[in-house]
């Protein structure tokens, strides 16, 4: 999270020892995207986080590494709290149209882009989004998340008679592009697509009776 801005990142790890690296792609992407140098971190003294690469990439690149007093949660508090935010939105997100608990990362994200849109600083009466990006956000393209979806199908090669559209279920947005991310039922994947129509008051019965499913099965990310 930016201190200044409040505008907050998430970023998903298998292992600990994958901290380093994750963080070190995300500091040259944030200095490239904002033209600024970070200036401090906070941390807790977690070994995947006090140790000697973390030390030497701060020292070489005039990073202060502070680090938040063992059993002192208060003192994290403004990320604690976010923390506590997702985590709460991310649940109702989920449950809003029975989404399979598989999907909770995603959940994780979307909770995490729309509250960098939606939320105000209240010190200094602005958006996050304004504050972060110099402009007012567009959600004119939200729709609920897990509602059901129609995705136009561009790969197959489909003869007169066959349908154009394959369903599925919004789970966000793209980073990388004006795009939707959805889980398609019929390839199992999920997909990013720019022509998508929605059925907002309805869910896909199909994939909420999927959730032993999903359980033991890997679903593949395009």
């Amino acid at each position: 999270m930016d201190d200044y801005t409040r505008w907050t990142w998430v970023l998903f790890i298998t292992h600990k020892d994958e901290s380093f690296r994750v963080f070190h792609v995300f500091c040259k992407r944030v200095q490239n995207e904002k033209g600024i140098s970070i200036a401090s971190i906070r941390s807790n003294h977690g070994g995947e986080f006090e140790n000697e690469q973390f030390q030497e990439f701060c020292e070489d690149n005039g990073i202060t590494h502070n680090f938040s007093t063992p059993r002192t949660p208060q003192q994290n508090g403004v990320v604690e709290r976010k923390n506590h935010s997702l985590q709460e939105m991310e649940r109702n997100l989920l449950n809003d149209f029975s989404t399979p608990k598989h999907f909770w990362a995603e959940a994780v994200n979307t909770s995490c882009y729309i509250q960098n849109r939606i939320y105000i600083r209240p010190l200094l009466k602005k958006p996050l989004y304004e504050l972060g990006k110099g402009r007012a956000p567009d959600r004119s393209y939200f729709h609920p998340f897990g509602c059901k979806c129609f995705i136009l199908n561009t790969k197959d090669n489909l003869g007169k008679f066959n349908s154009k559209t394959d369903e599925g279920i919004l789970l966000g947005y793209s980073k990388r592009s004006k795009a939707y991310r959805v889980f398609n039922n019929k390839t199992i994947t999920v997909e990013e697509a720019i022509h998508v129509k929605f059925d907002e008051h309805r869910p896909n019965k199909e994939i909420s009776k999927l959730g032993n499913f999903f359980e033991n099965m890997q679903v593949n990310n395009d």
